[in-house]
């Protein structure tokens, strides 16, 4: 990677005006103008790849978990409300909270967490183990059967 970046400086910048081992002047614009180009493209793709592209697919995710809101789901506001979902509509939901049953109605985009599906996928990750637990505890027992 280091290789890469020197390449592409040394192409950029040239030797730095300098003259060459034979007493030549070394070139002074500082290198082939298409690799400036090359350098720009290279890390807009980088920033691309390191910010942007996962920044977009945690806003497809979040956008996802909105729109798969259902009533009875606990979900927890972006100001840490925590309630339970009692009506749902296109824009915007109604949620219970606390003991006293106070009804809030919240944008969809105010929701930051679905706390239902995130014990769904925990119970489904903790199953998944245990039937790979078994699995192995099984295996193990029928070799020692043999």
């Amino acid at each position: 990677m280091l290789s890469i970046v020197n390449y592409l400086a040394w192409s950029l910048f040239g030797n730095g005006g300098n003259a060459g081992a034979d007493g030549t002047a070394a070139t002074t614009a500082g290198g082939n103008p298409f690799s400036f180009i090359i350098l720009m493209v290279v890390l807009f793709g980088g920033m691309y790849f390191l910010t942007i592209r996962p920044q977009k697919k945690q806003q497809k995710k979040d956008q996802e978990m909105r729109e798969n809101t259902q009533i009875g789901d606990e979900i927890t506001t972006i100001g840490g409300i925590m309630g339970r979902v009692v009506t749902v509509k296109d824009d915007s939901i109604v949620i219970e909270t606390g003991a006293d049953r106070n009804k809030m109605k919240l944008a969809r985009w105010a929701i930051q967490t679905n706390n239902t599906a995130v014990e769904k996928v925990q119970a489904e990750r903790e199953a998944a183990r245990a039937a790979q637990e078994k699995a192995a505890a099984e295996k193990k027992s029928k070799k020692e059967d043999k």
